[in-house]
């Protein structure tokens, strides 16, 4: 089999991080924004919610997608990372997997039971663990076939996060990941095509008759927001190449770098919020609106001033001790 083109340098466990690609810390950033706008209200009222979500029926479509793809890229990452360092790799993954599953089953079991973490270690210990020994290109087709599969399906959930966490893998398998930061030409032509699929399904939509039923606009629906998802990515992508980046990274990038510590520190700020506070948050759409902006603003003061003088995020420090069986360093060298 030909040798797939490694996507950084490795440090050891214990030492300094290997270097951030800063795109997928801003793509994560906005995709923890998007989770965090579809699961408010359920979260307060722990899925009773008497008003539609802040985004609509496009909410979960606006952060899930690029959170189950940033997953996979990662999974390849750290693969190949572990790769370089010992010769057993897949079970420094699977060590990573269970402790994201002992994370989510946490999350599920105390706080709320919507959890999302639980489903990526499970489908991760099922699917990409073992497609891990497939060749990219059969990694890449079987991504090819689950995805629309999901959309067409009344199982898509699982089948989506499935197909996404292998497009993610093959996507970083591929060496495409660490071309994001050097390409505009290739974002901008992807942007399109989404945008062109968007546009044509959201017609197909509109021109669709009572008589079709519910099953084909539920479809076509899921389609729009996935290539709408599509295009804020691409934009995003794009708009890194411009003299937004520094920007872009300030608002982004601290959240996405402690991705996981703020996935389930925003559950206690929103039961808090609505159950110490008492905002209603699962019945006015005001109110769930001004408590996201609130909690993005202590997540993001927070993180950035952790990440000032801390290696990782408190979570993420764990996560990474528990997948490598050695306590990593937390604080930055000071001169």
């Amino acid at each position: 089999m030909r040798p797939e083109p490694s996507t950084a340098a490795a440090p050891s466990p214990a030492g300094p991080p290997r270097p951030r690609i800063a795109a997928l810390d801003v793509l994560r950033g906005f995709a923890l924004c998007g989770i965090l706008l579809a699961n408010i209200q359920l979260i307060a009222t722990a899925g009773t919610a008497v008003v539609a979500p802040p985004l609509g029926d496009a909410a979960p479509w606006l952060g899930l997608p690029v959170f189950s793809l940033l997953f996979g890229i990662g999974f390849s990452l750290l693969l190949d990372s572990a790769a370089s360092r010992g010769a057993r790799p897949r079970l420094v993954l699977l060590r990573r997997l269970l402790a994201l599953l002992v994370f989510g089953l946490a999350h599920m079991l105390l706080l709320w039971p919507g959890d999302i973490l639980t489903f990526y270690a499970v489908v991760g210990i099922l699917v990409l663990l073992p497609c891990s020994w497939l060749p990219r290109w059969a990694v890449a087709v079987l991504a090819a076939v689950l995805v629309p599969t999901a959309l067409l399906t009344t199982v898509g959930g699982p089948l989506m996060i499935a197909g996404l966490l292998l497009a993610g893998s093959s996507l970083a398998r591929y060496g495409l990941v660490e071309r994001i930061e050097h390409s505009t030409r290739g974002p901008i032509l992807l942007g399109l095509v989404f945008a062109t699929g968007a546009a044509i399904t959201l017609w197909l939509q509109a021109a669709e008759r009572p008589v079709a039923g519910p099953a084909l606009p539920s479809v076509t629906s899921s389609v729009a927001d996935l290539m709408l998802t599509g295009v804020y990515v691409c934009v995003l992508l794009v708009l890194l190449r411009t003299p937004l980046r520094p920007l872009l990274r300030a608002v982004f990038a601290p959240l996405g770098r402690m991705a996981l510590t703020n996935y389930l520190t925003a559950t206690v700020l929103v039961l808090a919020a609505s159950r110490l506070l008492g905002l209603p948050i699962g019945q006015s759409l005001t109110a769930a609106l001004w408590a996201v902006g609130a909690i993005l603003a202590i997540q993001w003061l927070f993180s950035a001033l952790w990440l000032r003088r801390y290696r990782f995020g408190p979570l993420e420090w764990l996560w990474r001790w528990a997948t490598w069986l050695r306590r990593p360093a937390l604080r930055r060298e000071t001169p």
